[in-house]
């Protein structure tokens, strides 16, 4: 496959789900901002920007300036418009590749943009027909496109940035934890029915958390999206299970998976925010190896003339 394919088909998979996931936090996170007084609202706006990777433009930035930052603001790929616009960009570069009826969603999705602005329709509205929007485009990729290595790189993509997200969500609990329940962070993460089924009697706080970081079948628990990222590196990288042979990009998921999966605390609240910042830093320097393997060709392609 070709790399500038195979790099568009990882972002989408990444932008699409970004998108998704600041969804999320902004539809659990919104109402508690609004009842904050103005002062404190500033001040969790801006720790609930840093949260998810941005910066604040002014030292006068509170409510209307994170949700630009977050939700509407197409210049930003950290927003939900500029992820859902930036997916899009990334299918047309990879338009032969994609199937059309994902085209067809993510092209339909980018110009849906104009008429879901927080003056026409709000942003809870927004954030709901975003997640609809999303789930769609997800639906389509698995049902639509061949699970061959196009799929891969899509779905490796889509895994990495929801590990990144579920550990960014349970991260804004720290900014917003007075009077901000686990089972508004179950519902954010769509996990409530299947945390009830699973656990029955037995709730508390330890045991949400565990739900998100560590069940090995709920899809966006961060152990399940990483192993989901193992496994599509192990398949696009089959040299990678012979003996002296390493691929970085999976030895870094390795690493972070079973630590979480094998490490055993008392407390495991009050390690949480270590946890997520590992999980966030293994994302990141996973995604720079799989960019240097798999993307970052044109040294090897450039041309180096005759010899004198």
């Amino acid at each position: 496959m070709l790399s500038r394919i195979a790099e568009s088909l990882f972002w989408i998979g990444r932008y699409v789900e970004r998108a998704d996931g600041t969804a999320r936090i902004l539809d659990v996170h919104l109402e508690r901002l609004n009842h904050l007084p103005m002062e404190e609202r500033k001040s969790v706006a801006q720790e609930l920007l840093a949260v998810m990777g941005a910066r604040p433009q002014s030292e006068d930035f509170g409510l209307p300036e994170l949700l630009h930052a977050l939700a509407y603001d197409k210049t930003s790929a950290t927003s939900i418009a500029g992820s859902l616009g930036a997916a899009r960009e990334n299918a047309r570069r990879a338009r032969e590749t994609v199937s059309s009826a994902l085209w067809e969603s993510l092209n339909t999705t980018y110009y849906g943009l104009s008429q879901h602005r927080k003056d026409v329709v709000g942003t809870y509205r927004f954030c709901n027909w975003t997640l609809e929007r999303t789930a769609m485009v997800s639906g389509l990729a698995d049902t639509t496109v061949s699970h061959d290595e196009s799929w891969l790189f899509l779905v490796l993509g889509r895994s990495l940035e929801r590990a990144d997200m579920t550990a960014r969500m349970l991260s804004t609990r720290d900014v917003l934890s007075a009077g901000m329940s686990w089972v508004n962070m179950l519902r954010c993460a769509g996990a409530y029915e299947s945390f009830l089924r699973t656990r029955r009697a037995a709730f508390g706080d330890q045991h949400a958390a565990e739900f998100l970081l560590l069940d090995r079948l709920f899809p966006r628990s961060i152990v399940y999206a990483l192993r989901d990222a193992d496994e599509c590196l192990a398949k696009l990288d089959p040299s990678a299970q012979r003996v002296g042979f390493i691929n970085d990009a999976r030895r870094i998921v390795g690493q972070a998976r079973t630590f979480l999966e094998f490490h055993r605390t008392d407390d495991l609240m009050s390690e949480l925010p270590e946890h997520m910042e590992r999980v966030q830093k293994a994302v990141s320097q996973a995604s720079d190896a799989i960019s240097r393997k798999y993307f970052n060709q044109a040294d090897e392609l450039a041309w180096v003339g005759e010899l004198s």
